[in-house]
């Protein structure tokens, strides 16, 4: 008598890009391999200058790509970041410095600023409905004019050397005898830990991934999802507010009309860093290390003799094969 033996489907094997936390090591390692390239073909690059001039660009690219990845596991996207980051600056030093306001004072006026951008932002997207690229395309203009407004089309230096309120600067960058130690990074490191907590463990965080995987369930579990997805483009908001104060402390003019394309850079980094470009997935921890990929490119690439424009072009490369990684691991979900 045959017995009928059944035989138990073949399982796939996983793709080494399906692992949890596998493209974050993956872009680690692309980091440690840049670092060396560049290394290797330019003694110059190996200096501790070089490594200052990356941390400088790092601080306010970085805290933008925390804030915008809320907004992209949305679905979203938030595009008023770079010229916001620029009305922020903008504003917080003309009260500073033609207003005789404090520099703290100036400081929180740029941060505030930022978050009724991005409160704006969350209500044209969540409660009138507006698609998020053009809802942050209109407010990306009206805060690239409000900057020149605020600074009477002039440019605004902050506090600097020894003049008063220049402490500010040392919370990015501190001087001990004469070396020059990166702190800001560590500030970095704090926020992204934090972020990261509030991404995994707090409602805002879980709800933001649920709208981003699917809104309409979301929506009939009972949730509140205009809130909750306002809330993404106030957090956005927020840190292009805090990256206006890294900016205005790495660089010692802020000009307006400026900023166009910092918020590329930014989102740019986050998708590189693993955050679907569809939405309902992301890290904090990715986003930085993406940041880390876009910021040696931009440093790196003069010293082996090629043009800034090259950046660029890499960059948009980069890009699409981290968004071909997004859609192939999306792909594999789906057969499984």
């Amino acid at each position: 008598m045959s017995k009928n033996v059944m035989k138990a489907p073949a399982q796939k094997k996983a793709s080494p890009f399906s692992r949890p936390g596998s493209q974050k090591i993956i872009v680690f390692l692309v980091v440690i391999a840049l670092f060396a390239f560049f290394s290797i073909l330019s003694p110059n690059f190996r200096k501790y200058t070089t490594v200052l001039s990356i941390m400088d660009y790092s601080y306010y690219i970085a805290l933008m790509a925390i804030g915008v990845t809320f907004p992209l596991i949305t679905g979203g996207v938030d595009l008023s970041i770079g010229t916001g980051l620029i009305c922020y600056s903008l504003a917080g030093g003309y009260l500073i410095v033609h207003c005789g306001w404090p520099t703290w004072a100036g400081m929180l006026v740029a941060i505030l600023f930022g978050v009724a951008i991005g409160t704006l932002n969350g209500v044209l997207v969540s409660i009138m409905n507006l698609p998020p690229f053009l809802a942050t395309l209109c407010t990306c203009m009206i805060t690239r004019g409000l900057g020149s407004i605020c600074a009477k089309a002039f440019g605004i230096s902050w506090p600097t050397g020894d003049a008063e309120g220049s402490w500010f600067r040392n919370i990015f960058k501190v001087t001990i005898g004469d070396t020059k130690y990166p702190l800001g990074f560590l500030w970095v490191i704090l926020l992204v830990i934090i972020m990261a907590f509030v991404l995994n463990h707090t409602k805002v965080g879980r709800y933001t991934i649920a709208i981003g995987s699917n809104k309409e369930a979301t929506l009939l579990s009972g949730i509140n999802v205009k809130f909750y997805h306002i809330m993404a483009y106030v957090i956005s908001g927020l840190f292009a507010g805090l990256a206006s104060i890294a900016y205005s402390a790495v660089f010692s003019t802020v000009q307006p009309g400026t900023g166009a394309g910092f918020e590329l850079e930014a989102i740019g980094g986050a998708i590189i860093g693993g955050v679907s470009a569809s939405g309902g997935a992301g890290s904090i921890g990715g986003s930085l290390l993406g940041v880390f990929v876009i910021c040696l490119l931009k440093t790196g690439l003069p010293y082996i003799n090629l043009q800034a424009n090259w950046q660029q072009i890499i960059t948009g490369m980069v890009l699409i094969g981290a968004v071909m990684v997004d859609i192939i691991k999306k792909k594999k979900a789906q057969t499984v």
